[in-house]
């Protein structure tokens, strides 16, 4: 990784894989919240991680870019928010 900090457009949409990071995407991407894929859906179903807006019928998932960038405003001041609950 990098030592430049991503910066995400403010406006917008994300895939998982770019919130998480990716390790089958080429080039792999590093994660912007470093959690694993069960640790984000359970953060979402418990209100701690943004909903995501459903597209195509239902099929696919996008998060919303200022969402995300207010979670990780939030992450900074609070990291506690990242604590898995025994979900990991």
């Amino acid at each position: 990784m990098s030592n430049s900090v991503q910066q995400l457009p403010t406006t917008g949409f994300l895939r998982l894989n770019q919130i998480i990071g990716g390790c089958k995407t080429n080039p792999i991407t590093a994660p912007l919240i470093p959690v694993s894929r069960s640790t984000w859906y359970a953060g979402v179903k418990s209100g701690k991680f943004p909903a995501p807006v459903k597209a195509f019928g239902g099929r696919a998932s996008f998060y919303r870019t200022k969402d995300i960038q207010k979670l990780i405003d939030l992450i900074g001041s609070s990291a506690d928010i990242l604590e898995t609950d025994g979900h990991e």
